[in-house]
């Protein structure tokens, strides 16, 4: 099966950068952020309403101008509200790339994804709004805010990952870090996260 070449997805960027955060911090990735979210997380840094309707054809073009780099990150939003098989099958074809997904594990995965990164967002104001229904996946990377760890011990993960909330205020900030430091400390199966995207500077 492949991609209907005339559907059309909203996309609200694709940029070339370094992967921030988790498994895959510091290896070049093209990002596909589509447009979109079940959820309405008080810290989320998307707008949902705005984006660019493309094809298919025009999302490959756009992430082949980055050959190098090895991975794929689609996200968002949630981008498991939009993909589908098809449109898996037609970006792994026509890039080559490592495709990855960064999901809130609110709806279920089509087959075709080579990492998945799981990132409940329980525990925050909008967050809420709809279920986790994903237990299994490569990594979890949860946003520590203080959060009780054992709701998460369903999960089947690879890779256990907390990080801090990013704030702009710094001593709020500073005091993120080190509740998730004591966090990982007290629970070595988890591993700190941090967004060194935004300590670099970079997207």
């Amino acid at each position: 099966m492949s991609a209907t070449r005339t559907e059309r997805w909203r996309v609200n960027e694709i940029f070339h950068s370094l992967q921030g955060e988790g498994f895959h911090t510091g290896t070049a990735a093209v990002f596909v952020r589509l447009s979109g979210c079940n959820l309405r997380c008080e810290f989320c840094d998307t707008s949902h309403a705005s984006g660019t309707m493309m094809t298919i054809d025009q999302i490959i073009d756009a992430v082949n101008r980055y050959p190098t780099a090895p991975l794929l990150v689609l996200t968002g939003g949630e981008p498991s509200l939009v993909i589908d098989e098809a449109m898996l099958g037609a970006l792994h074809s026509a890039t080559g790339k490592l495709i990855t997904i960064e999901t809130n594990g609110t709806h279920p995965l089509p087959d075709g994804i080579d990492w998945v990164t799981l990132s409940p967002k329980t525990g925050f104001a909008g967050g809420d709004l709809a279920p986790v229904v994903l237990t299994h996946c490569d990594e979890l990377k949860v946003v520590y805010v203080g959060q009780d760890l054992a709701q998460y011990d369903h999960i089947e993960a690879k890779h256990r990952f907390l990080q801090p909330c990013y704030v702009n205020d710094p001593e709020q900030r500073r005091r993120g870090i080190a509740d998730t430091v004591a966090a990982v400390m007290s629970h070595p199966e988890w591993r700190l996260s941090l967004q060194t995207h935004r300590y670099l500077n970079i997207r």
